[in-house]
């Protein structure tokens, strides 16, 4: 499709790759089969290509309604079209732009800005949301049981964190919520690689990543969190860490995408593009290190524990990793029960839980119907935000995988 822009946006490098993504869509509709809010809905305008053209008619100077508005919110940002897609079309590039454009012509009701404006103060500042969390536990005999399921009580690291102490170093991202909600995970992870021979280093001043201020409306304030946390990190980078490693697949889409969001900084393009490509999910170091992981692992031969697999949206659509998190939970002996439309999102997508309620809790239980079908003892997965929202909706223990590699490797 031709996109004729406005003159705002007519020489600019937000308009030039908006006017590419909107060419490449030849509007062949495969997109519908696997979008899930069209699945819910039904309706054209809740699907990629449908907000692709509504965005069009907003590059090319038509005004925007509350209604538009609504259909883009809408969006998971799930990017399960873009798997789809056999023209290459990189929507979520183009909702970025046309989220911009409407957010700056439509304003949103009071109730809804107090609202956005309270989870960009809260969610990405890590103390405030713990010392929040710990609140919330002291008073969760008050809450409903699906909020008393997402806090989970208190817990302490099953073993001690190791010290720094291999020649090979990475840095971790400690996040923001991950801490507060379960921080046994990001403990996990530096256990299971320093069985593997490698430190991860916590650099304490190193923020939010920028994802969920960016995604919610702020992209101004998502940009400054991530340059303060390369220059958090930059020290570290300069000094040889041989990668970035993420433990919550969210924030590793978001910071393999740095080098496109920064590129019109000159005083961060290099640097947000040199973070990019050392940013690494951990299912992809972990990978790398499986035969040095193998010998010391307790398969437990004949206790196998059925697991079920949520693979989020941001592992398997957002950075295109499929497959190493199952291989690894079967070399350590778990049994992995089938689930049916994989693909398919949880409805967490950072904030839209709480933004999209009535969605994201219709998806959560067509995802819980599927994954709990094999009648799994645990269900796993690789981003808090999953992890947490799917929690609330089933009695079934929803844990990190990571949790779970490590509890093969603890006694040995």
């Amino acid at each position: 499709m031709q996109t004729t822009l406005i003159e705002a946006l007519r020489n600019t490098p937000a308009g030039a790759e908006a006017r590419a993504v909107v060419g490449k869509c030849v509007h062949c509709g495969f997109c519908l089969a696997t979008c899930p809010t069209y699945q819910l809905l039904g309706d054209e305008l809740d699907s990629p290509r449908g907000r692709i053209y509504l965005i069009k008619q907003v590059l090319e100077g038509k005004t925007p309604t509350a209604k538009t508005q609504t259909h883009l919110d809408r969006c998971l940002t799930c990017r399960a079209c873009e798997t789809t897609c056999p023209s290459g079309v990189e929507y979520h590039r183009l909702l970025d732009t046309g989220r911009a454009l409407v957010d700056a012509q439509v304003p949103r009701p009071l109730a809804e800005r107090l609202r956005r404006y309270a989870l960009r103060q809260i969610l990405p500042r890590r103390g405030l949301f713990t010392l929040l969390a710990r609140l919330g536990r002291m008073f969760a005999w008050a809450m409903p049981a699906s909020l008393r399921r997402q806090l989970a009580p208190w817990e302490r690291p099953m073993a001690a964190i190791p010290t720094a102490r291999h020649a090979r170093r990475v840095l971790m991202l400690q996040g923001c919520v991950q801490p507060g909600l379960r921080p046994n995970i990001n403990a996990a992870a530096m256990r299971v690689l320093d069985k593997a021979g490698i430190s991860m280093i916590e650099v304490s001043a190193a923020g939010c990543c920028g994802a969920m201020r960016f995604h919610i409306g702020a992209q101004d304030d998502g940009r400054d969190d991530m340059r303060r946390l390369i220059d958090a990190w930059w020290p570290q980078v300069e000094s040889g860490v041989e990668a970035i490693v993420i433990t919550a697949s969210g924030c590793g889409a978001h910071l393999k995408d740095y080098g496109r969001l920064l590129r019109d900084d000159p005083a961060y393009a290099d640097k947000a593009a040199r973070i990019s490509a050392l940013a690494q999910d951990l299912a992809e170091i972990v990978e790398a290190e499986a035969d040095a992981l193998s010998a010391q692992l307790r398969r437990e031969k004949h206790a196998f524990v059925p697991v079920a697999f949520q693979s989020p949206c941001t592992l398997q659509h957002g950075q295109q990793i499929r497959g190493p998190v199952e291989l690894l939970l079967k070399a350590a002996g778990y049994e992995l029960t089938p689930v049916a439309d994989a693909h398919l999102c949880c409805g967490s997508a950072g904030t839209y839980s709480i933004l999209e309620p009535q969605l994201a809790a219709q998806l959560r239980t067509n995802k819980l119907a599927a994954l709990t079908a094999g009648r799994p003892a645990i269900i796993a997965t690789a981003n808090i935000g999953c992890l947490t929202h799917l929690a609330g909706g089933t009695e079934v223990p929803v844990k990190h995988w990571i949790e779970l590699l490590d509890d093969r490797l603890a006694s040995t």
